[in-house]
């Protein structure tokens, strides 16, 4: 089912809403690869660019089931609703950590069809992504992380690794490769890949993941931007970035970490695990709130940025 889950939505443009017990209804908008409001069938199947269809509620509950109005779920296997979309802070659908959603022809009408993932079955596809008109934030976000001390937030030599790659994503620019950078950025549209390597020599030890903002008073050779909430959405990434990974090819996401909320004057230990000695990795930073941040990502002092503790 993982690649035909067509996606409940329906035309964007009205703004009375209702809720349905504990659900939160709302109406999607798709932009990317295909724009525009997204219709529904009769028969339940959802497209862009069919002007024809008839727009319809739909709801997503506590446990991040959408359904239709008639209380369809996966609607091409007339399944169960499935578990596991949200609605971000942003107003942006996302299933299973992604934003990115694909749009593949129909042959008929010009319309698109709506997928959850691409298959091998389907053709002439485009990613997009959608965006809700209502129910921001409504579902419950990925644990805040509870750190326990870990290797600790402090940099010495020899105990931490530095990023190798820094690449910036941005959504309003979706197929544009920014290739890699000293910054790390985060908005309402940019989010950051931390790539990692992870030598071998730190096979058996233990590694913290951890985000380092000092005061800017504290800094000799770095500075930053920042304005907004703090609030951010860190996830470890299914695979690494390259200098030709975009919004639209990123990698996906392995395992939400959790939002952190950031000031100047704080260190954050986000996770802690086991090294994976000999391998690369890669973390995501992006928005969750109001944040606009900008950093030069620097380790001397006060070191500034993502960075990988090992004790």
């Amino acid at each position: 089912m993982k690649g035909f889950m067509t996606l409940v939505a329906s035309a964007a443009g009205v703004h009375a809403l209702v809720n349905r017990g504990d659900s939160c209804c709302f109406h999607l908008t798709a932009s990317g690869g295909a724009s525009g409001p997204v219709g529904q069938l009769s028969d339940g199947q959802n497209r862009i660019g069919d002007n024809s269809l008839s727009p319809a509620d739909f709801c997503i509950d506590s446990n991040g089931a959408i359904t239709d109005g008639n209380g369809r779920g996966c609607i091409l296997t007339r399944a169960t609703p499935t578990p596991g979309f949200s609605v971000g802070s942003n107003g942006q659908l996302e299933f299973a950590g992604s934003a990115n959603f694909v749009a593949c022809e129909t042959g008929d009408n010009g319309g698109l069809n709506i997928y959850s993932t691409l298959s091998n079955a389907l053709s002439q596809c485009k990613t997009i992504n959608l965006m809700a008109d209502s129910c921001s934030g409504s579902q419950s976000p990925p644990p805040t992380p509870q750190p326990n001390n870990g290797c600790g937030p402090i940099l010495s030599s020899g105990n931490f690794e530095f990023p190798h790659l820094i690449i910036p994503i941005d959504s309003s620019s979706p197929d544009t490769a920014f290739g890699t950078s000293f910054n790390g950025t985060v908005t309402s549209t940019i989010s950051s890949i931390f790539n990692f390597d992870i030598p071998q020599s730190d096979s058996g030890k233990t590694c913290s993941l951890v985000f380092l903002f000092p005061n800017k008073a504290d800094l000799q050779t770095s500075s930053f931007s920042f304005s907004g909430d703090g609030k951010i959405d860190v996830a470890k990434l299914a695979s690494v970035a390259t200098s030709q990974t975009n919004f639209n090819n990123a990698p996906s996401v392995a395992e939400d970490l959790g939002y952190i909320t950031i000031s100047p004057g704080n260190s954050f230990v986000i996770s802690t695990f086991s090294c994976p000695a000999g391998q690369a990795i890669s973390f995501e930073m992006k928005n969750a709130g109001s944040t606009d941040l900008d950093f030069f990502q620097d380790f001397n002092p006060a070191p500034i940025g993502l960075f990988i503790t090992v004790c």
